[in-house]
């Protein structure tokens, strides 16, 4: 497993980006924008940017004699330069004795004669008996092929390319001169933002200790970082939704069991007397009784480890019809009828074909059972992906129609059924994207309204399969 990559070296690293871009960047819109001498913004004189370029051409330019002393000898391109600013003036300093190599301009020389009482390793000036007003100097300590020397130019003239030289220069100034305090402010950094995530770390050591005994707990919230918060609550709901849904499996667990209960213990009391005569019928019955439990807990199963329905275009009124058919001989059998009506011809859904089954077979099942004998059910197809299943029987009171979806849930012991039914069909219209509602039939009865989700015919063949 790759290990993760750590937020806080990432922090450390930007941070560092951060100064040295800042110093470099910051130097560089100071000579750039600002005036030394006026302090105004937008400077016009860049020429002071020149200096680390013609300091390249002058270390460049300097030669040792067989004697030993050095001397500047113009190269082709200090030449190349002179001839571009005509008032430049270049000399070097030996940084011990002050002494100016052989080949320095003896009018800078006798200006910078001060430097024999002063220690100086960078300074801009100018001189103020020079014409040119927008002439500057530069005097910097410059590590030579010959070593350290003080080099100074004057009356330079800023090119283009004077921008790159100058942050390379800068860059390496700030390695020199504020490489500690970057390490130091990255180091700071690096503590702080440990430090900010330690609440984070209280919070994942509260979240180790949750299982399926201890859903209701939540992460505290009091300390979390603003910035983490939208997280934590979020985990938060989810294990609300967890402890709703562990909660909905121990009742489901618990009525299961209690369902079962009572025709195990019916069985056990006629095996108890084998000799009576209907013992043979009453055995089939439970027996029957106790598939049927069985059956509906194993679909309730199946429909909770079921991730998603498989996608097609369905048309509505075709599988409806379908159904109703399949319904018609049970329904001439115990004395009722079943209609088949539709407000549509095509009404194309998107969704699980078996699960769709399922729900309509499901409700005209419950719908026959309390159609008073001699009535009849009608399934109408309507506009907008709706299906309505009526009966006109006892109806459903207001008080139970929240109650009769869930699992097991039955008005009273002698209501046939498990009570799962409506329980699976409204969890199957959930996971198709639908909703499924009760109302009163006008007269007396039951109608169950179905809302199915629409076909998408761009996207139906990318869903993927359960």
């Amino acid at each position: 497993m790759n290990k993760a990559p750590s937020i806080a070296l990432r922090f450390a690293v930007f941070l560092l980006g951060t100064q040295i871009l800042g110093a470099v960047f910051t130097t560089l819109a100071i000579e750039l924008f600002v005036d030394d001498e006026s302090g105004l913004l937008f400077n016009k004189n860049r020429s002071g940017l020149a200096a680390p370029r013609v300091n390249h051409l002058i270390a460049e330019s300097l030669i040792r004699a067989p004697d030993g002393a050095l001397s500047i000898a113009p190269s082709a391109d200090l030449v190349e330069e002179f001839r571009r600013a005509p008032q430049m003036r270049v000399a070097a300093f030996d940084p011990k004795t002050k002494t100016p190599l052989t080949g320095s301009s003896p009018e800078l020389v006798a200006k910078l004669v001060v430097l024999r009482h002063i220690t100086a390793s960078h300074m801009h000036f100018r001189l103020d008996d020079e014409a040119d007003e927008s002439a500057t100097g530069h005097l910097a300590m410059e590590i030579t092929p010959y070593g350290k020397l003080l080099l100074a130019t004057y009356g330079h003239q800023f090119r283009l390319e004077d921008v790159f030289h100058t942050l390379r220069y800068e860059f390496m100034s700030f390695l020199r001169y504020f490489a500690f305090e970057a390490l130091i402010a990255v180091a700071v950094g690096w503590i702080a933002f440990k430090r900010s995530l330690k609440p984070l770390n209280d919070v994942a050591r509260e979240a180790e200790r949750i299982d399926l005994d201890s859903l209701h707990q939540r992460l505290s919230l009091e300390r979390v970082p603003a910035e983490a918060m939208t997280l934590v609550s979020s985990i938060n709901k989810a294990l609300a939704r967890l402890d709703d849904s562990a909660e909905r499996q121990r009742r489901f667990l618990a009525n299961a069991a209690h369902e079962l209960r009572t025709p195990v213990a019916i069985l056990m009391e006629r095996l108890d007397d084998p000799a009576e005569s209907s013992l043979l019928p009453k055995l089939r019955r439970d027996a029957e009784r106790i598939r049927n439990i069985v059956e509906q807990l194993l679909a309730a199963v199946r429909l909770d480890r079921r991730v998603a329905c498989t996608q097609e275009t369905i048309d509505l009124s075709e599988i409806v019809q379908s159904i109703v058919d399949d319904h018609a001989l049970i329904a001439v059998k115990t004395g009722r009828q079943v209609a088949f009506e539709s407000m549509e011809r095509c009404s194309l859904i998107c969704g699980d074909r078996l699960a769709v089954q399922s729900i309509l077979a499901n409700l005209i099942h419950n719908a026959l059972r309390a159609e008073p004998e001699g009535g009849a059910v009608v399934v109408r197809v309507l506009a907008g992906r709706r299906v309505e299943v009526i009966d006109h029987g006892d109806g459903i009171a207001e008080s139970d129609r929240d109650q009769i979806f869930e699992p097991f849930w039955r008005k009273s012991d002698r209501t046939p059924g498990t009570g799962l039914g409506l329980a699976i069909a409204k969890e199957l219209m959930g996971k198709l994207g639908g909703r499924i509602e009760v109302g009163r039939t006008p007269g007396g009865g039951a109608t169950f309204l179905l809302t199915f989700a629409s076909a998408d015919v761009s996207t139906r063949n990318d869903s993927p399969e359960s």
